[in-house]
């Protein structure tokens, strides 16, 4: 049981409503490779969201200078992951999706401007709820090499979220953006308000 004496996560984005709970840190400890296999899967669906933002919105000013080298590095870190698996006897294999990203991606309105914004906010939500997890993992995984991997992310995850954040906040009025975030927010929030029965990074 980690109950009170878990180590707080070292950095908080305040753009999320709600804290994640120890029944997910439980969780997640107790199923370590299961958690780093999704996590691998993550970073993949991650450079593809922003390819695909990149081929949708092709002659957006300002943006494949921002989504390129951001997918690049997602795909560094799915590398990394499959090292770490690789080493220890596993490798990717096919895990059954919990409902976050889906439901997510169902509240992304289908007309143009509104969907470029909730583009951009869904995937900054999901960087900064993967920043604090992170950070939960880092400080609390009895497993050290797996503490030091997701120490090492931590930056990275952050910086995700703000380049998505710059992203909307450059192309919206600002007010648009905050009330915008805060709907999402709300949905992500109840989301994980049940903890979903198989472990994964956002479960």
């Amino acid at each position: 049981m980690i109950g009170n004496s878990r180590k707080p996560a070292q950095l908080r984005i305040k753009w999320l409503l709600n804290s994640t709970s120890d029944a997910w840190l439980e969780q997640a400890i107790a199923h370590p490779i299961e958690v780093l296999i999704d996590h691998a899967h993550c970073e993949r669906k991650a450079a593809g969201v922003a390819i695909q933002m990149m081929f949708r919105y092709l002659c957006e000013p300002g943006l494949a200078e921002v989504l390129s080298p951001l997918a690049r590095e997602e795909l560094e870190h799915f590398e990394r992951v499959l090292e770490i698996l690789k080493s220890r006897g596993h490798y990717l294999e096919p895990l059954p999706a919990p409902p976050y990203g889906g439901v997510l991606a169902k509240n992304i309105r289908k007309q143009e401007p509104e969907r470029m914004l909730d583009s951009f906010i869904v995937s900054g939500l999901i960087e900064a709820r993967s920043h604090e997890r992170m950070s939960l993992l880092a400080a609390n995984s009895p497993d050290k090499e797996l503490a030091v991997l997701y120490e090492e992310l931590l930056e990275s995850e952050a910086r995700h979220f703000c380049l998505y954040w710059k992203l909307a906040e450059d192309r919206f009025e600002k007010s648009v953006v905050v009330s915008r975030l805060h709907e999402l927010a709300a949905v992500e929030a109840k989301i994980l308000s049940q903890l979903h029965p198989e472990p994964r990074m956002h479960s």
